[in-house]
Parts: structure tokens; C-alpha cells; sequence
């Protein structure tokens, strides 16, 4: 049964906003109470977690698919609806978030590390928040926005300080049990050790863990054997450390083409792995002919430059100097990296020339609307509600898309679409002097609201009103 995955396809869908509510308010005796409608609550977020109790991702293997809870429509009253519960989903350190095009979206390194997988939807506001003084009584309340759906590759890379590589059998795993505490499963057969194994060594002072890694075989980097799929897990340890064996049966091996054959597959896998300071370490030594044969090759690798320590896993030789040597070249490591800031805050402001959507001639003629702000408001409206489809047209209007869509050549007739192309919302444009409610001139405004005025003021309003369509018809110029 499978006990470790370190990589996976996750599915996340974020909780949808709950719908606003349209309603006035009803009392004995106020037949005029007003709008009173609610609003919605906000759809429940996906949040990944790093946890130190997870070691991981196998949670997700077997349920990929996850869902926040949605926000709660408004109701009557002012009342608003409740807000969708948040769902945390804790992951291993060092777990990096990837798009399925392989993207990197967050590193997720350090317990309590955070990344928002998912954005829960916004609420619809209900009527009463979208009363105001030129729009008493609206008959109407925006959708709740859906939530974000996303489809995520977690891909863990263990977080360690040092890293066992070498030839499957070469003694990582025995090695890593007598160094620390961890008890990996340890046979003389290759591949014995198929995921990684983490222990905690403990030199002097110096705390640093200790990773083994499955055993590389020529061609490792191209996928053969286990190498591709765990030298990922190699990635992030400071120190590499080459475990020879010096007691192997096979009569092509040695400890120098062993170590040959390494080096060229964590040149040719890359991600930094040539660069980083490794020693050579002859295991088996306890064995007669391995004692001769690590004393034969020793002067070579020293002169190679590798500094080279002789153990036995199995006799207890030469791990003291061993692990205080590894905690050198931790503490060195360490000292070299750059000491983490403090957390700043970025701040991106948008450009002074950015309207926020972009308006774009597309092959078959219509013309597609793209934004932040244009596609959330078509989400948000309900429309079987013309009073709602009219608050759209206002809103669009001062934001400047029908300006655009002038400029950008578009002709009464011409298809308009907003949002993506599998999501979008197509209508034929007619293009208007005054976009919505400022043409209709009161849409959503109760008259029964309102004082009385006197006739020389109604007459005035009237007038005025007059004049400001004949001044629009003048500037407006036809196709």
C-alpha cells in the first residue's frame, strides 16, 4: 500500500459568494419602510498550510478534489447572509505549488507558510446597499460571485540540510540509522529504499537533518531507475554527501567510476547541484578487501579535492568524525546564506493610463471585453431583472467601455463579448448617448419616496433635463 506520494494533482473550488436580497421593508402603518435587502455572504477560501506533522501528500492522492463552503444569500431586514467557512489544507515543508502548465505559483518552505489556492466569491450586495440618493428604492440585488476553481500540481522537495547519494546497496540507509534516529528499512537487495528518509544529527552544537535519498543508477537524470522521480528531493540540502561502496560484488564498479557516474547525473539533472559542497565517504570498510580498496582510492579522491572519510555503518567506524565533519559544512552553509528580512509589503500601483479592461477585435468580428472589474459585474447580474441589466449598462458606461468600443471601431449591430471565451456573455451592441439609468433618467427611483415639489421647480428639472438630451444629440456624431 502506498505510504509516501510527494507529488499530486490537486482539484480546489473556493465557495461562491452568497446572492444579495431585494426587498422592502413591510410594518404596520409604513407602507413606504424602504429597500431592506441584505447582503450575501463571502464564499470560503482554499488555504494551503505548511505543517510540520506532515511529511506527505498523500492525503491528496486519494481525495484530489476539495471545496470550500459557499457564503449565505442576504435576507429582509438588513439582514446578511453568513460568510462560507475557510478550508485549510496542510502540507509538507517545502511543498511547491505549480499550474498544470508547470508554472511555480508558491515555494512553500517554514512551518505556518501560506498560500490562498482558491478565492472565495464575493457577496451580492443586497438593495439597501445599493440605494442612494438618485436610486430610492431598487428592485433589484446582485449575484454572488462563484467561487475560484483551480487545478494545482503539489510536488514536495524535501527540506534538508545534508543529502546521502550514491548506488542503490552503497549503505545510505545504515548509514542514516546509526548517524540519527531514523529507522529506514534496510535489506541487500537494490532499491531497497524506495521514498526518502529523514533523520536529526546531533554534532556538538550543531542540529542538521540528514536526508536519504533512493539510489541513482546511470541514466538517473533521464528518468531510469528511481533518480529522476527523488532527485528533486536533493534540490534544497546545502551539503551532498557521495556514499561509496567499497565492498561491492561487481566486477565493472569502483568507488572512483561510482563517483564518476554520480557527479554526471546531478550535472546533467541540474538546478544548482554541481555548485554545491559535497565529501566522499567509503562505507564499508569493516569488510577486508573493503579497508584495501578504500586505502587505494583515497589519494585519488583527496586529490580530486574531496575530503574523505572512511566508516562502517555496521562497526560504528569513523561516524563521530563523520557527522562533526557534515556539521562544518552545515555551519558553513548556513553563515553563507543571506540572514531573511523582514516581511515587506510590494506594492504594484497601476499604471495612471490603466482603465482596468482591455477591448480587442477578435478573427470572427466580435469584439471581447477583458477585465478584472467588467467580468465580475456580469457575473453579479441577474438578467431576467431589466432594472439590473440597466444598473450593468451604468456601470460599464462609466467605466469607459462603450468609449472604447467606439474607438476600437465597433458599429451598432457588432457582437460584444465579455468575460473568457468559455465563459463569456455575447450581445449585439447598440451603442447609446447616455448608457442606462442616466438615459432612462430615474431607473430604480420610487416617486412615492419623495418630498413634493413645487411646480416652478418641476418645471425647472424639466428644462433642464431638455436641454442636457438636445446638447448630447448635438455632440453625438453617426456612423
Amino acid at each position: 500500500m502506498t505510504t509516501f506520494v510527494d507529488r499530486v494533482e490537486l482539484h480546489v473550488a473556493a465557495g461562491s459568494g452568497g446572492h444579495g436580497c431585494a426587498s422592502v421593508h413591510r410594518e404596520k402603518f409604513k407602507p413606504l419602510g424602504g429597500p431592506d435587502g441584505g447582503n450575501g455572504g463571502r464564499g470560503g477560501d482554499v488555504i494551503l498550510v505548511v505543517d510540520q506533522d506532515v511529511t506527505t501528500l498523500l492525503d491528496y492522492h486519494h481525495s484530489p478534489h476539495r471545496k470550500a463552503t459557499n457564503g449565505q444569500p442576504g435576507a429582509g431586514d438588513n439582514r446578511s447572509g453568513k460568510d462560507g467557512q475557510d478550508l485549510v489544507l496542510p502540507v509538507p515543508d517545502g511543498t511547491v505549488v505549480m499550474d498544470r502548465e508547470g508554472n511555480v505559483l508558491a515555494d512553500m518552505v517554514g512551518q505556518g507558510t501560506t498560500f490562498i489556492a482558491g478565492q472565495g466569491g464575493r457577496g451580492g450586495l443586497g438593495n439597501a446597499a445599493l440605494a442612494s440618493a438618485r436610486r430610492k428604492a431598487p428592485g433589484f440585488a446582485l449575484l454572488g460571485v462563484p467561487g475560484e476553481e483551480r487545478d494545482l500540481v503539489l510536488e514536495l522537495k524535501t527540506v534538508a540540510d545534508v543529502a546521502l547519494v550514491g548506488y542503490p546497496s552503497a549503505g545510505k540507509s545504515s548509514l542514516i540509522s546509526v548517524l540519527s534516529a531514523a529507522k529506514p528499512k534496510i535489506a541487500d537487495y537494490p532499491f531497497t529504499t524506495l521514498v526518502p528518509n529523514l533523520g536529526v544529527v546531533t554534532a556538538g552544537s550543531t542540529v542538521y537533518t540528514v536526508a536519504d535519498v533512493p539510489g541513482l543508477i546511470p541514466g538517473a537524470s533521464e528518468g531510469r531507475g528511481l533518480g529522476l522521480e527523488f532527485l528533486r528531493h536533493v534540490e534544497r540540502c546545502s551539503v551532498l554527501v557521495h556514499v561509496l561502496d567499497t565492498a561491492t560484488l561487481e566486477s565493472d564498479r569502483d568507488p572512483v567510476s561510482d563517483l564518476d557516474v554520480i557527479e554526471k547525473e546531478l550535472r546533467l539533472y541540474g538546478a544548482g547541484l554541481e555548485n554545491r559542497p559535497r565529501i566522499v565517504v567509503l562505507n564499508k570498510i569493516d569488510v577486508p578487501d573493503g579497508q584495501d580498496l578504500a586505502e587505494m582510492v583515497r589519494p585519488d579522491l583527496e586529490a580530486r579535492g574531496y575530503r574523505v572519510f572512511e566508516v562502517s555503518a555496521v562497526a560504528h567506524k569513523g561516524l563521530k568524525e563523520l557527522s562533526f565533519g557534515l556539521a562544518e559544512l552545515v555551519a558553513a552553509a548556513r553563515a553563507a546564506k543571506p540572514k531573511e528580512e523582514a516581511t515587506r509589503i510590494v506594492i504594484r500601483p497601476k499604471a495612471v493610463d490603466d482603465s482596468g479592461f482591455t477591448v480587442t477585435r477578435e478573427d470572427d468580428g466580435i469584439y471581447r471585453v477583458r477585465g478584472e472589474k467588467p467580468e465580475r459585474w456580469i457575473r453579479q447580474t441577474d438578467f431576467n431583472n431589466d432594472e439590473a441589466v440597466g444598473y450593468l449598462a451604468d456601470r460599464l458606461s462609466r467605466l469607459g467601455v462603450e468609449d472604447q468600443l467606439m474607438k476600437a471601431g465597433a458599429r451598432a449591430g457588432d457582437g460584444v463579448a465579455i468575460g473568457p471565451e468559455e465563459n463569456a456573455v455575447v450581445f449585439d451592441w447598440e451603442p447609446t448617448m447616455m448608457a442606462g439609468a442616466e438615459m432612462l433618467g430615474r431607473r430604480g427611483e420610487d416617486h412615492r419616496l419623495e418630498a413634493p415639489r413645487p411646480a416652478a421647480q418641476r418645471r425647472k428639472d424639466r428644462e433642464a433635463e431638455r436641454d442636457e438630451a438636445q446638447r448630447a444629440y448635438d455632440d453625438f456624431e453617426p456612423f
